[in-house]
């Protein structure tokens, strides 16, 4: 018989997932946002919470309402050949491929680089990357609680430094929020909404999604309704305290600009108005705290990457994969971290609508009674707009259909064409499924 869960124990899995999602990395996106959006930060900032926030907490709910125990069981309701792709595809990028170099380029960027004279070249950022990538190959080959004690002391600091930035800059902020540049003057809600693809955190809760679900069947909670329940109020604490930290630094990086002037990253935003409020002092106690809180959440990507992957090829060793991975993710994090952004964008911009489609589904898949029809035509026409966004955010000259596109297609030149496509692509397969004798059904 399914329990019910305990007040506390609801509390304490919010404030869990508040920890995963709140990566170090991710107190960069909101200031710079707030840099750019200037006048235009709140509604930049409501689409940046809506992808940045509201998409990890359904894709969590998502879990929860679907049953599935992983990641690639519930994208192979599609096709195995699918659930593949998309789960191996996910795993990189939370790992070798962008958010775990991006751990070192974060740290060294807060961290290190504020220290350091200007000009001094690629040489620092390689010595400290090799020491950094070590020091998490060696842990992550040899796990110790030590990390967990690590973790739980490392985030508290983290938010308290941060608590207190946040709460200066606001009852004494730097300057006057200028006007806003670039995409943010006039489609400042979709140009947010697409800058949350960049905290990775609706892929990442693919992958918490799972450590939620087990938690809660650990502790004797098997119903779907009460696991449901549970994933929604655990759910909402760690949303909630997102949006007002998010929303938070947003208003920093705004403020910021009149004394700071436009910065490259928001890494640079955040280390400067560090040392601007607190002097060298504050901005030392934030690059050790940030370095210390990456490190530990590299261990972390590096620990599942390498699990999963050792799983579908077992005979390469998990040893032998926290290696590969450690050294793979070393030399990219050496292009820097505004290089690393900007090459991070094209992929999460394929990859993004496709991950919102399979949630938005897996919500609808008792609807139309888990056709495989249905996922196969809204993720095969998502799949075919995110990926020529993805190219021309690459820098792909491919005028001829972008501007048909933009000309008929509703909602491409904001950014999210895939909508339309994605839906009567549901549709299509839904009456391709209804044509066939034998309709296949994925439960």
């Amino acid at each position: 018989m399914s329990k019910k869960a305990p007040l506390s124990f609801v509390i304490v899995t919010g404030l869990m997932l508040f920890a995963l999602f709140f990566g170090a990395g991710n107190l960069i996106f909101p200031a710079m946002l707030g840099q750019s959006a200037g006048t235009n930060l709140w509604s930049a900032s409501l689409g940046f919470i809506i992808t940045g926030v509201g998409l990890p907490f359904v894709t969590i709910l998502a879990f929860g309402f679907s049953g599935k125990s992983d990641v690639q069981s519930l994208a192979s309701r599609a096709h195995p050949m699918f659930g593949f792709i998309f789960t191996a595809v996910l795993y990189l990028s939370l790992g070798p491929l962008f958010a775990l170099p991006r751990t070192g380029s974060v740290s060294y960027e807060i961290g290190i680089k504020p220290f350091l004279p200007d000009g001094v070249g690629f040489l620092p950022l390689l010595v400290f990357t090799v020491i950094y990538f070590g020091l998490a190959c060696l842990l992550s080959i040899n796990p110790s609680k030590m990390l967990d004690i690590v973790g739980k002391i490392l985030t508290p600091l983290l938010l308290i430094f941060i608590g207190i930035l946040i709460v200066v800059a606001i009852a004494n902020p730097m300057g006057e929020i200028q006007s806003p540049i670039a995409d943010y003057s006039d489609n400042s809600f979709f140009k947010g909404f697409k800058e949350g693809y960049l905290t990775m955190d609706t892929l990442a809760a693919f992958a918490f999604g799972i450590i939620i679900i087990n938690a809660i069947k650990d502790k004797g909670i098997t119903s779907r309704r009460e696991v449901l329940g549970f994933c929604m109020k655990a759910g909402l604490i760690a949303a909630s305290l997102l949006v007002i930290v998010y929303t938070a630094l947003t208003y920093v990086g705004a403020t910021s600009v009149e004394k700071l002037g436009y910065l490259g990253n928001g890494g640079d935003v955040l280390a400067q108005a560090s040392n601007y409020f607190f002097g060298p002092a504050g901005a030392v106690l934030l690059g050790l705290i940030v370095i210390a809180a990456c490190l530990t959440t590299s261990i972390g990507l590096i620990t599942a990457c390498s699990s999963y992957f050792n799983k579908v090829i077992p005979a390469v060793s998990y040893k032998s994969f926290v290696v590969i991975f450690s050294v793979f993710s070393a030399a990219v994090a050496n292009v820097g971290l505004t290089k690393l952004i900007s090459i991070t964008v094209p992929v999460l911009t394929a990859i993004y609508p496709l991950a919102i489609v399979l949630i938005v589904l897996t919500f609808l898949h008792s609807f139309f009674k888990g056709k495989s029809e249905v996922y196969l035509g809204s993720l095969l026409l998502t799949a075919i707009i995110s990926i020529l966004d993805g190219l021309i955010a690459s820098g792909v000259e491919i005028y001829a259909i972008s501007d048909f596109f933009t000309d008929f297609l509703p909602l491409y030149s904001v950014g999210i064409g895939w909508v339309l496509p994605a839906i009567f692509g549901g549709v299509l397969g839904f009456a391709i499924s209804l044509m066939k004798r034998s309709p296949e059904e994925v439960y």
